[in-house]
């Protein structure tokens, strides 16, 4: 591990023309699956990570498991006062904001938590950004459900209309909404930070735990030797690697960093289209690699979730040139990976996945993976 290690930094001290190398990036939610990806990534490209979260909910998780050494601070992003504080004493160049309430049936059960994490935590790390002259570019991860879904066979792009029927998505609509506040209120003359928003597909990959998503529940179904009781088998989805988000954000940050004020607006970083597969798909490819796994349609009334959800990232593609790496049987084959390892031999490959992810880039010729 210790050779595999030191070969992603060796690939990543290279990637994203070296600009991450020895700046102060705060990360909000770096205790959460993406957040813990996020920060090993751009601990191998030689930042400075200071980390803003709660504690993780889950033992065991990712980003306890990496054990990074990274400055790790435990603040609520509902709390006004702390989070200013903390990015203040951070000073960093750069904030991606993470940190949220992201689970749809939680959503139903705590409205007010999600509403208040989503919307006025989010507000609260751009008054901070405001007020601490060091920030120059910020990222703020929301979500595909952050549209209005019409059950459409299309993708849903930057410009369609903001909104959602549950309180989680409704919530992210609200998020994107306080962005661009703060993107025209108080970002928009010189030398004021540059806000983007990214809004990502359903995301999958080794070390998630959280309660009520596919992965993490078909992990713990198996542990237990039971069969996962799946809610929507027809629900159809744009399914990709943690990675392949982390990319968008990373290149996002990268044209906001070198002063690109076109580059302040939405994004969508989804998967191909052979990356949109419904949730009964998804599972049967998942029991074709791994022995074990079984699972039955709910018979229970379930709160309501859109069956088509598509994501049209056109625009990253042609103005980022950003475009994904790993196919939709390549996700599947690393997210079994990941889990098979760590269940059978206690052993966590996520640098030595990040490697394979970065080299597979490089090979593809894509662009933030080039000298």
């Amino acid at each position: 591990m210790g050779h595999r290690q030191g070969a992603v930094e060796v690939l990543g001290m290279s990637l994203f023309s070296d600009c991450y190398r020895d700046r102060r990036v705060l990360i909000t939610g770096h205790t959460g699956f993406k957040g813990s990806w996020l920060a090993l990534w751009l601990n191998t490209l030689g930042a400075k990570v200071i980390g803003v979260s709660l504690a993780p909910e889950t033992s065991p998780n990712h980003w306890s498991l990496l054990g990074l050494p990274v400055n790790d601070e435990r603040h609520d992003i509902r709390d006004a006062a702390a989070i200013g504080g903390a990015i203040a004493a951070a000073q960093p160049e750069i904030v991606f904001h993470l940190a949220a309430q992201s689970l749809v049936r939680r959503s139903y059960r705590d409205p007010l938590e999600t509403w208040s994490t989503n919307v006025m935590g989010t507000a609260h790390v751009l008054e901070a950004c405001r007020r601490t002259p060091s920030v120059r570019a910020v990222v703020v991860v929301t979500t595909d459900k952050c549209y209005e879904n019409r059950e459409w066979q299309w993708g849903y792009r930057e410009i369609d209309r903001l909104g959602g029927s549950d309180p989680y998505g409704a919530s992210k609509a609200g998020a994107e909404l306080v962005a661009a506040s703060y993107r025209s209120a108080f970002f928009g003359t010189p030398g004021a930070p540059l806000l983007a928003t990214a809004r990502a597909g359903n995301v999958i990959g080794g070390g998630d735990w959280s309660e009520d998503r596919l992965i993490p529940d078909l992990v713990r179904a198996l542990e237990a030797s039971q069969s996962l009781e799946v809610r929507s088998p027809a629900g159809t989805r744009p399914w990709q690697h943690v990675l392949e988000s982390l990319s968008g954000y990373l290149l996002l940050g990268h044209r906001l960093l070198d002063g690109g004020s076109g580059y302040a607006e939405p994004w969508n970083f989804g998967p191909a289209q052979e990356g949109h597969r419904p949730v009964g798909e998804l599972l049967a490819r998942l029991a074709q690699g791994w022995p074990g796994v079984r699972w039955h349609v709910s018979d229970r009334p379930q709160p309501r979730e859109a069956l088509l959800l598509y994501l049209d990232s056109s625009k990253a593609r042609s103005k980022l040139n950003w475009r994904p790496v790993w196919s939709f049987e390549d996700t599947l084959t690393a997210t079994i990976e990941w889990y098979r390892a760590w269940l059978e031999r206690g052993e966590v490959i996520s640098r030595r996945q990040l490697e394979a992810y970065v080299a597979a880039a490089a090979q593809r010729g894509i662009q933030w993976a080039q000298p």
